[in-house]
This record gives structure tokens, C-alpha cells and sequence, in this order.
């Protein structure tokens, strides 16, 4: 069934120059980019997406590190979407995030991971709506999708 996931690339990530890097994984897997902007998230943005995580020890870290310099905002579309995303990101915790996953290939440190990806569909369905309007999300057929 195709779904949607909701992945942004962090500030670790447009300050390493990996942003290329990182799409292409998602590119070459066979997922399909349906939305993508690069902004500023504002304090008020990053409280509404963290807003799991409001009171825990890491939370102000969290939203000081997301509001710190420009992320890029993503929407991808493929089956199973936000399953296929999660493992091709791997683990939270570096230390645990297996090499050949996006985490595991270039993030050391938890508390400035490099990507967000949705955890389930109904978290990616409610994160889209934060970042993107429906007119931004562009729906668009994609004649490679025999081959993948």
C-alpha cells in the first residue's frame, strides 16, 4: 500500500553538506519526493512537533538544536512507507544505529542526530499537516515506478 512519510534533515545535516548525501538514499531506495522546503523552525513549530516529549531532561536541548540553523522538510511517498524510512534511518542512538542506515553512516552523537522520520503513519499524517500546506505536497507521475 502506498503511504506517506513525514522525514526532515537536521541542522547537523546542512552543516555537514549532506543533504545530498541523504536524499539520494531515499531516492535510490525507489521513494518518491512529493514535497521539500528548507526553513526555520520556529519555537512555536518545534513545541508542537516535540510535544511528546515536553518535561523530559532533553527536550530543551531538542528544540534549541532543531531551531538552530535551517532543516529541509520532506514528504515521501512508497509502499509502506514510514516502515521503509524507519530502517533505512536505523536507531535513535548512534551507538546502536547499524552501519548502512542514514544514523549509522553519519550521526555520532543522539543529541544532535542528523534526520527525523515519522514512527508510524498516523505521526507522519499529523507531522505533515505541521510543515506543509496541501497545496505544497505534489502529487506527480512517476514513470520510473515499473523498475522499482
Amino acid at each position: 500500500m502506498i503511504t506517506r512519510c513525514f522525514a526532515m534533515l537536521k541542522p547537523g545535516v546542512l552543516n555537514r553538506r549532506l543533504v545530498g548525501r541523504v536524499i539520494s538514499r531515499l531516492e535510490n531506495k525507489g521513494l518518491r519526493l512529493v514535497a521539500l522546503k528548507m526553513m526555520m523552525i520556529s519555537d512555536e513549530l518545534a513545541s508542537r512537533h516535540y510535544a511528546e516529549h515536553a518535561g523530559k531532561s532533553f527536550y530543551d536541548s531538542l528544540v534549541s538544536y532543531i531551531t538552530s540553523a535551517p532543516v529541509v522538510a520532506m514528504v515521501w511517498e512508497g509502499d509502506d512507507c514510514v516502515a521503509l524510512v524507519r530502517k533505512m534511518v536505523g536507531a535513535t542512538n548512534p551507538l546502536e544505529a547499524l552501519p548502512g542506515t542514514i544514523r549509522g553512516d553519519f550521526c555520532s552523537h543522539t543529541n544532535h542526530n542528523i534526520i527525523h522520520a515519522s514512527d508510524s503513519d498516523e505521526s507522519a499524517e499529523r507531522e505533515i499537516g505541521l510543515f506543509f500546506k496541501p497545496e505544497e505536497i505534489i502529487q506527480w507521475h512517476d514513470e520510473s515506478a515499473a523498475w522499482f
